[in-house]
């Protein structure tokens, strides 16, 4: 087995995942827990650190880095955005130094938009946009990062030159539970795919339609009410709605003129890449693990260098 370098931890808002890697950037240990930052007091999180890294049999002297919600205001120690446009050598280079803790751990600043007609802001995201740079062999990007709050960026190089996000994950919980819909969607889990009817009849309509998606929304509570639409059906409608929404005015921004990779995997890979190819981009799939591995390996490099060798 290769000896690791460093610990590279993506500390999210509900999950905790962390690595060992080796001098290629490979892992040699992996962690993974529901210990994100939302579920941990300030004073906690460098014992739940440890305790990942004890069991993953790191040295006493490994070096961490750390991107994602840690960071925030709300996190272990808030590292300050980056303003956009960005380079991923000025981010990596402003990553803090977590003081009074027994090995260094630096945390991965975010990107801010600051433009007070669109301002916006990403934590976590810079680190697998910096795996994806490297990846991908440079040039002009749009990346789609689907999840709670989806991503879209556009990657000049080794610049994030902008972005604009979209919260059609929360979205589709706050509506499923909350609202009126959560009559026509019911309490159960839904498995929804890609290529089932309803979902594609309902993500064509939001493709066709982006910005009338309020308008249509309660055409899924009467659908339950006058045409006998069963829970799984109405989950899948809107689903299929708000998806066809983001990625229609995804298209009406940005075009579908360039490269374009999608983040994500499993079932909400599926049906992104669905929607993607239905509104015309040519989008080639990535794995998030692969691609924030790769640039919490970057991060490290220019932060600890040589340094990042030691495992005593």
């Amino acid at each position: 087995m290769s000896e690791a370098v460093c610990a590279a931890i993506d500390w999210g808002t509900t999950r905790f995942r962390a690595w060992l890697l080796d001098a290629a950037g490979e892992p040699v240990a992996e962690r993974r827990s529901d210990e994100g930052m939302s579920a941990l007091k300030r004073e906690q999180f460098a014992g739940v650190l440890e305790m990942h890294l004890a069991a993953m049999g790191a040295g006493a002297s490994l070096p961490v880095v750390i991107c994602g919600m840690a960071g925030s205001r709300q996190g272990w120690l808030e590292a300050p955005y980056v303003d956009a446009p960005a380079r991923f050598d000025q981010i990596f280079a402003s990553a803090v130094a977590v003081p009074g803790v027994r090995r260094e751990v630096r945390i991965v600043p975010g990107i801010a938009e600051r433009d007070p007609s669109r301002p916006d802001v990403m934590r976590g995201e810079e680190t697998q946009l910096a795996g994806i740079a490297a990846t991908e062999g440079g040039g002009a990007l749009l990346v789609c990062m689907p999840g709670t709050h989806c991503k879209w960026v556009e990657l000049a190089g080794d610049t994030v030159t902008g972005f604009t996000t979209w919260m059609t994950g929360e979205l589709y919980s706050v509506l499923s539970q909350h609202s009126i819909l959560r009559h026509a969607v019911g309490g159960a889990p839904v498995r929804i795919t890609a290529d089932g009817p309803v979902f594609l009849d309902w993500l064509e309509d939001g493709l066709t339609h982006p910005a009338d998606a309020a308008s249509r929304l309660f055409r899924i509570r009467a659908s339950t009410l006058l045409t006998g639409m069963e829970p799984a059906q109405a989950a899948a409608a809107l689903s299929g709605l708000l998806i066809g929404s983001e990625v229609g005015s995804a298209r009406a921004l940005f075009g579908t003129g360039r490269k374009t990779v999608l983040v994500g995997s499993g079932q909400l890979g599926a049906l992104y890449g669905e929607a993607l190819r239905r509104a015309g981009f040519n989008a080639s799939p990535v794995d998030g693990d692969k691609v924030v591995r790769a640039g919490l390996a970057e991060a490290a490099r220019r932060n600890f260098g040589g340094t990042a060798g030691r495992n005593a």
